[in-house]
């Protein structure tokens, strides 16, 4: 297939740009900066995307390529830092900046080129970077400015763009429109790829690697373990179990839930493990987010090592690993800056008895949800929020008890159920309530209170790297909010998070 491949110079919005070229039926594979360049010689490979990143080009240890890149007679789309590498490179001039630039821009379009071609002569783009271009190479012709910076430019010569801005975000509102001139106008690519096919290639994959073995999969009922087990299982049918660890994290009556469903619709063998008492042990005193996802995994890999024990036939743990998790814990092929880590990605231990089967790795929640569709998934479990591995874990920021548990668990009950009742769950991408380890004063039925803090996020997404807070009618909120407090025991306080990504991740922790 035409293939346009993403060097990764540690952004984190790498698998993002990889995104939006898949969406337009072009595969799109990322690898390291490093990556051998006689290996992307090869005749499928349309065009290259340099990433942006966190460096500076003057960085001691900054992700660094060579001049002969750019001889590949390849196009060549380099973004934010990858205009920077490239005009460092042609002996343009870049300048580190004291302070970064981030946020919403004007673009002006100076010169007219393919890659501008269905632009308006001004529009919002995405900023978010440190140095800038302060002097374009003699190589290479300006296209479009902002207030603040050289923000398009071409080489002379070459099919070789660079773009300061970010145009695989959904703030930058002609962005998929400059990344399908570079594929189609620029690259002359072929859109031929598909998820059917992924489906078809994945299953066949499965089936040639784990051979006549057993696989043991994670299960937790939602969204991105539930089409991991449906493709897994019409890959090797019975070869597959399914684990179901209730960690004492879950929603409340999640547990018998996901057992009804699987049993009813699936039809798949899982057996259920009640390790409560297990993991809130083991969280017990522990604060810190990243020790708690660590924990959480640990423990997870206990329970299956256990598990294994008694199933010594088992070789593999499935895992319904999906791009974000990857990319927000560690690029899955180059140097991306970790912002968290991810149970099912980072929190595993050095030595792990088992072999790792991860089929939707590469796929980002709606390519994840389409497939599911089409593996005959039902719509309404499909559709489904998504619910982090770490589960209330990492809804409860600061110690865990057994009793904070439980008042998230009907506080976050009571939300949910107010969005289905309201029609406003489908309208979402993803609903919940924190709790915060900090008491506010308050006043019940004449008497002080001196409870928690509640926090309502519902966030509105496609492709879930980037985020904006939903816009729920206040007369909604209020409801709930009167409800939470009313009814749960623990919390005198509801407050609404109207925090994007960027800058903030959806869930707290």
């Amino acid at each position: 297939m035409d293939t346009i491949i993403v060097l990764d110079f540690g952004s984190q919005y790498n698998q993002l740009i990889a995104r939006r070229v898949r969406e337009l039926g072009v595969y799109s594979e990322i690898v390291p900066f490093y990556h051998d360049l006689e290996e992307l010689r090869q005749p499928h490979i349309k065009g290259i995307i340099l990433s942006g990143g966190p460096n500076s080009v003057y960085d001691e240890h900054a992700p660094h390529v060579t001049r002969d890149l750019f001889d590949l007679d390849v196009p060549i789309l380099g973004i934010c830092y990858g205009m920077q590498i490239t005009q460092y490179l042609f002996d343009g001039v870049v300048t580190p900046s004291d302070k970064r630039e981030y946020g919403k821009s004007e673009l002006t379009i100076t010169t007219a080129s393919p890659l501008s071609e269905g632009l308006p002569d001004t529009s919002t783009v995405w900023m978010s970077h440190g140095d800038h271009v302060e002097a374009l190479s003699s190589s290479f012709e300006l296209l479009g400015t902002t207030p603040s910076s050289l923000a398009m430019a071409k080489h002379k010569t070459k099919d070789i763009y660079t773009l300061q801005f970010h145009p695989e975000v959904t703030h930058t509102d002609y962005g998929k429109q400059i990344l399908r001139n570079f594929v189609f106008s620029v690259c002359h690519a072929v859109a031929s790829w598909s998820l059917d096919d992924y489906i078809d290639q994945t299953t066949a994959l499965i089936r040639d690697k784990v051979g006549d073995d057993l696989v043991i999969l994670a299960l937790s009922g939602g969204v991105d373990s539930s089409v991991a087990a449906t493709l897994i299982h019409k890959a090797i049918g019975d070869q597959l179990t399914c684990v179901f660890v209730d960690t004492g994290l879950l929603r409340k009556d999640e547990g018998d839930k996901v057992m009804a469903t699987y049993r009813d619709h699936f039809h798949i063998h899982v057996i259920r493990i009640n390790a409560k008492d297990q993991f809130l042990s083991a969280l017990n005193g522990v604060s810190d987010p990243e020790e708690k996802r660590k924990i959480i995994g640990r423990e997870f890999i206990r329970v299956f090592e256990q598990f294994k024990a008694d199933h010594k036939d088992a070789k593999y743990l499935a895992q319904g690993t999906i791009y974000p998790d990857v990319i927000e814990s560690v690029s899955i092929k180059g140097p991306s800056e970790t912002i968290k880590s991810h149970h099912n990605v980072g929190g595993l231990p050095e030595e792990v008895d088992f072999e790792l089967l991860e089929p939707l790795r590469e796929l980002f929640k709606d390519e994840v949800r389409k497939v599911g569709l089409a593996l005959g998934i039902p719509k309404h479990m499909i559709m489904r929020h998504p619910f982090p591995g770490p589960g209330l874990g990492i809804r409860i920021l600061g110690a865990i008890s057994e009793r904070k548990v439980a008042i998230l668990q009907e506080a976050d009950a009571i939300f949910i159920e107010e969005l289905y009742a309201q029609d406003y769950y489908d309208e979402v991408s993803q609903a919940f309530v924190v709790l915060l380890p900090v008491k506010s004063v308050g006043v019940m039925g004449d008497k002080r209170t001196y409870e928690y803090v509640a926090v309502i996020r519902s966030a509105d997404t496609v492709d879930f790297m980037t985020a904006t807070f939903s816009r729920l009618p206040f007369e909604f909120l209020d409801h709930v909010a009167s409800r939470i407090i009313n009814e749960v025991r623990g919390i005198n306080r509801v407050v609404y998070d109207i925090t994007s990504k960027p800058p903030g991740t959806i869930e707290w922790e």
